[in-house]
């Protein structure tokens, strides 16, 4: 593994290039272009907002505004959600390279991962407006913030790694993904607050680690509290421990990748 991780990082400059060839050809053609990635976590925080105004849906915070509540947990979750989406097709959708010519095969899914990272900046111009209208005060546990970031990225990579190597193999996969992306945006607290969960069912909904670092966003940022260690630890472990595995897996399914593909 040491040795591949050492191959891998000679593989930045292609790293780089495909990450910015991913972005765009995804908005090639299009009129809005970039734009997109601003408007689909604000449209997604639009109609949660609508929703929790229909049903009585309250953040659990009375002193912090829903719509940015919801904002806060929308913008982490469509970068994640998103990046799953294009990196597991990834292999298979950029076949032409993997079977011409050797270079290590986990770019293609850490350039899709790099391309929705870039969105996910974009769109968080949006929050940082949303913040100065709603004069909600820039605290120090905002630095906390690229810890948090970098469990969720790392994460990404462990399910990116694993379900771009498996589509190779079972194409249902890429189907799959869409659908456990719905489930596992309902069982995160997206458009509701943890302290909705019942106490006695919290230790299950948090072996979520998206339920951690979601919550840990709105801790840093919004409320200006320090995140549960423990639970962002866990979430820190479970995040590492998979993407070594995924990684593995990853490395050992790769030299057949070329034939089956």
């Amino acid at each position: 593994m040491i040795e591949s991780l050492k191959k891998l990082g000679t593989a930045r400059e292609l790293l780089v290039t495909l990450t910015l060839r991913d972005i765009r050809v995804r908005y090639k053609q299009s009129i809005l272009g970039i734009a997109w990635a601003i408007l689909q976590p604000l449209s997604l925080m639009l109609v949660f907002t609508v929703f929790a105004s229909l049903t009585g849906l309250s953040s659990g915070d009375k002193g912090i505004p829903y719509p940015i509540f919801v904002y806060c947990a929308v913008l982490p979750w469509t970068f994640f959600a998103t990046a799953v989406r294009f990196a597991v097709p990834s292999l298979v959708t950029n076949h032409n390279l993997v079977t011409k010519t050797y270079f290590p095969r986990e770019v293609m899914p850490m350039a899709s991962i790099g391309a929705c990272f870039v969105d996910f900046l974009v769109a968080s111009v949006i929050f940082v407006g949303m913040m100065v209208f709603y004069r909600i005060p820039l605290r120090p546990t905002v630095l906390l913030v690229p810890v948090i970031l970098t469990v969720q990225i790392v994460l990404t990579l462990a399910i990116a790694l694993v379900g771009s190597a498996m589509n190779v193999f079972y194409r249902d996969i890429r189907y799959a993904i869409p659908l456990a992306l719905q489930i596992w945006l309902f069982a995160s607290p997206v458009m509701y607050s943890v302290d909705r969960v019942p106490q006695s069912f919290r230790w299950i909904y948090f072996t979520n680690p998206m339920a951690a670092i979601i919550n840990a966003y709105r801790e840093v940022i919004l409320r200006g509290r320090l995140p549960d260690a423990n639970l962002l630890l866990s979430s820190t472990a479970i995040a590492v421990g998979a993407a070594i595995v995924g990684y593995a897996i990853f490395k050992r399914m790769e030299m057949k990748f070329a034939d089956v593909i």
